[in-house]
């Protein structure tokens, strides 16, 4: 049994989805104590309880009081499995969020999920950043990995819909091309709104980055005119590097647009070869593949990230000097 006192570093939900999901890859049971301490809110949300649940399912394990408010947890996992799950927060939580606790697992054994919630919500990546970013890093390395949007879905109410699914694969190690790419990926979404909507936030970001960065832009929009949520979204990449930015009320749909694009501009000004979003969430599977990938900022994600692995017996080496390089 490891362990993990969930209010260091990080001190968030990240640490429990990436406790239960080593647990679930090493067969190693693991308490989480001291869950979300430091935040507004301690202890267990219905999302991070359904990030539990989705690990859960994927390996038969068996959990103790995982309940909201509940500040700890002890998580036995079973054997890997293929499953074929349907997990709902009852919230607007993050698809994404929830995504990262199951993939992980999920890869080893396969099987499908269908998440129901926010697919675009604050503090998390867009579920286009996870099919158009992260997903790609992966399937380069040999992962199968299949993504539906079904429904989008905004703070409150949520209402999003998304299926995945996996093949089960041993993926090679993890690389990224070096060099700067030529061209760059857009995805303007919204639910409930004008078209115009995602026209305009498209366009705001297609300009800026066609202008200062000098590259050929590829737009998607999808707009969504039913649903139970409201809302807009904004989703940049070129190569490994990505950025997000939500529309809100009041905000016109060209800084939503914008506001994505100068992320996107300063992540691909900057060294490395993802962005420093993306360098922790590959780090479990750098863990387990192998390879190398570097960036900008070590980040307190990241620094979690890396404690965790070390817990579960994993080595991952971190050299920080001008630039941050991550090999396993």
């Amino acid at each position: 049994m490891i362990t993990v006192d969930g209010s260091h570093l990080e001190g968030g939900g990240q640490v429990l989805r990436l406790a239960v999901a080593l647990s679930a890859i090493s067969t190693t049971p693991v308490t989480v104590t001291r869950i979300r301490q430091n935040r507004e809110n301690p202890g267990l949300a219905p999302q991070h309880i359904a990030a539990v649940r989705a690990v859960a399912g994927a390996c038969d394990a068996q959990c103790t009081d995982l309940s909201p408010g509940s500040s700890e947890i002890t998580f036995t996992p079973g054997r890997l499995r293929r499953a074929d799950l349907e997990i709902d927060p009852g919230t607007a939580g993050s698809i994404p969020l929830i995504l990262q606790a199951w993939l992980p697992v999920a890869l080893h054994a396969g099987g499908s999920i269908t998440v129901t919630g926010g697919t675009e919500v604050a503090w998390s990546p867009t579920i286009d950043y996870v099919d158009c970013v992260l997903a790609p890093v992966l399937r380069r390395a040999g992962a199968s990995i299949g993504i539906e949007v079904l429904e989008r879905g905004y703070y409150p109410p949520g209402g999003g819909r998304v299926h995945v699914r996996v093949e089960p694969s041993r993926p090679g190690p993890i690389a990224i091309p070096e060099g700067r790419e030529r061209d760059c990926g857009l995805a303007s979404c919204s639910a409930g709104l004008p078209g115009h909507v995602v026209e305009r936030q498209a366009a705001a970001a297609r300009e800026l980055l066609e202008s200062e960065l000098g590259l050929s832009c590829t737009a998607v929009l999808d707009p969504r005119g039913g649903g139970a949520s409201t809302g807009s979204s904004v989703t940049v990449w070129s190569g490994a590097k990505g950025a997000v930015a939500l529309g809100r009320r009041g905000l016109p749909a060209e800084e939503v647009g914008r506001a994505a694009a100068r992320a996107l501009i300063a992540e691909c000004r900057s060294p490395g070869t993802v962005d420093a979003h993306l360098a922790d969430q590959l780090l479990v599977y750098l863990a387990c593949y192998g390879g190398e990938y570097s960036t900008h900022t070590l980040s307190m994600h990241a620094k979690t990230a890396c404690r965790l692995l070390e817990a579960f017996g994993y080595e991952i080496r971190c050299r920080e000097n001008d630039i941050v390089e991550f090999s396993a």
